[in-house]
């Protein structure tokens, strides 16, 4: 069995929504980021980089969330949540899971934790409304991927879906926020009716009204 270690709307999210898609057994574990959990020795044994989330399948220990969800891809071929190698589709998953976790997420982090890239308080407004600019740039350049359709890369439901609408739960406090744009907003509505995205959203405590 699985075992996820995890914080309600953390990076652990993805990989939730995948292990609820795959409908295997799997254990969920809170870490509590609000004691520090995650940099207690304990955790440390497992994730030597002190975040969330960590993923336990027997002996292999996997952080990082983008490649547990990967991990978890490729040990259920059957339900096909990444493309084969050799495709034109297994090209496109690469290429946009990237442009997920290196881009969109990145800028994310910068929005989020503006403190961390200044020496000067007086700088983090200048950096927030910058990165709100950068952020609105990237959803646009996904609304247009998106507009002829159903899924990031194609017909095919992919890993890079479930990371998508994690990213999009993050950024929906901007000045423009995922929802707000058409194709966008409406794919992540299609995402929001899956059973997996209801039954993690009901377990991590996040209401879907908006997504209906």
């Amino acid at each position: 069995m699985y075992k996820l270690y995890y914080y309600p709307l953390n990076a652990s999210m993805a990989p939730h929504f995948i292990l609820e898609e795959l409908q295997t057994d799997f254990e969920l574990i809170l870490v509590d980021r609000k004691s520090d959990a995650h940099k207690k020795a304990d955790y440390l044994a497992l994730n030597p980089a002190g975040r969330i989330p960590t993923l336990v399948d027997g002996q292999q220990v996997v952080f990082e969330s983008a490649a547990i969800c990967m991990y978890l891809g490729e040990a259920h071929p059957a339900q096909a949540l990444l493309p084969q190698v050799g495709t034109p589709q297994r090209a496109a998953f690469l290429q946009w899971m990237m442009y997920l976790t290196n881009t969109l997420q990145a800028e994310l982090m910068v929005y989020f934790y503006p403190q961390r890239h200044c020496n000067d308080s007086s700088h983090i407004s200048g950096i927030v409304a910058a990165q709100e600019e950068r952020i609105a740039n990237i959803l646009a350049l996904l609304d247009t991927q998106l507009k002829n359709q159903t899924f990031l890369i194609g017909e095919q439901l992919s890993v890079c879906d479930f990371y998508l609408f994690m990213l999009a739960v993050w950024a929906d406090e901007l000045k423009r926020p995922p929802l707000s744009f058409e194709y966008l907003g409406s794919y992540l509505r299609r995402l929001a009716k899956r059973k997996a995205i209801i039954k993690v959203c009901n377990k991590e405590n996040l209401s879907l009204t908006d997504y209906q």
